[in-house]
């Protein structure tokens, strides 16, 4: 199946941020990808292509304020980036070869973090947390860099519930199927923050966790990239043609 290519702009108050659609030739799911902090639409690019041709309409895009080095970066808040990512969203929805009831999203980090807010706000039908950061819902107004970072460390450190963060409840509320991956050697989110993220997914239709053997964070070797690729795209197989024929996987 051959893919075509575009170029667009979406569009955030006064603000515009580029995204990249990569869409097969007929009416299929849709797949948003959400990178993570400093991160861009270029990390997902290659995957983007890769799943657009087993059948997918795939979204990349340039949350605002992640290029190093500028001022944006400095008063970016997680609020205006949510807003990036329901517009992004709301933008691969209304693609005309979508199917509105199959949509999923591949999230990265904060972009994970983010992601499951999303859940609650639009409707996600899988949805894929490579190593989700954790943040406090205090301060949520107050730019990201700002954040401190060392109390942050000792958040994601110990077990967090649902209860008491945004991005948790939101998880505890999906009942679609999840992909959570995990790095081995990861200094940012530990596996603390990965049980977090697993146990409040109590009402998700499937669950499945996978750890990328020496992995860090940012997946630095080829190798960690490969098997995060491999894992990404035969989950996306999976559930794709599970949910053509009809059939959804249990938890694994």
């Amino acid at each position: 199946m051959g893919t075509s290519s575009a170029t667009i702009e979406i569009v955030i108050d006064d603000e515009h941020i580029a995204g990249t659609f990569l869409s097969p030739q007929s009416k299929v799911p849709g797949i948003l990808f959400v990178h993570g902090w400093g991160g861009s639409q270029e990390r997902d690019l290659d995957r983007a292509r890769g799943i657009a041709g087993l059948g997918c309409v795939c979204l990349t895009f340039d949350l605002r304020g992640h290029e190093r080095g500028s001022e944006r970066q400095k008063t970016v808040t997680r609020e205006e980036n949510l807003r990036d990512i329901i517009s992004a969203y709301d933008t691969l929805a209304q693609h005309p070869a979508i199917d509105t009831n199959a949509i999923a999203v591949v999230g990265t980090s904060y972009g994970a973090y983010l992601s499951t807010i999303l859940t609650t706000l639009r409707p996600v039908k899988w949805l894929s947390l490579r190593v989700p950061s954790l943040y406090r819902d205090a301060e949520w107004s107050v730019p990201k860099r700002q954040l401190n970072r060392e109390d942050l460390a000792v958040y994601r450190g110990a077990p967090v519930t649902p209860e008491e963060n945004r991005a948790l409840a939101a998880c505890a509320a999906f009942t679609g199927d999840v992909l959570i991956i995990e790095s081995e050697h990861d200094h940012l989110v530990p596996h603390a923050t990965i049980m977090s993220y697993r146990a409040a997914f109590r009402n998700s239709h499937s669950l499945t966790h996978r750890v990328v053997d020496g992995a860090d964070h940012a997946l630095s070797e080829k190798t960690s990239q490969q098997a995060y690729t491999s894992i990404l795209v035969g989950w996306i197989t999976e559930m794709v043609v599970g949910a053509r024929v009809g059939s959804r996987p249990g938890i694994s």
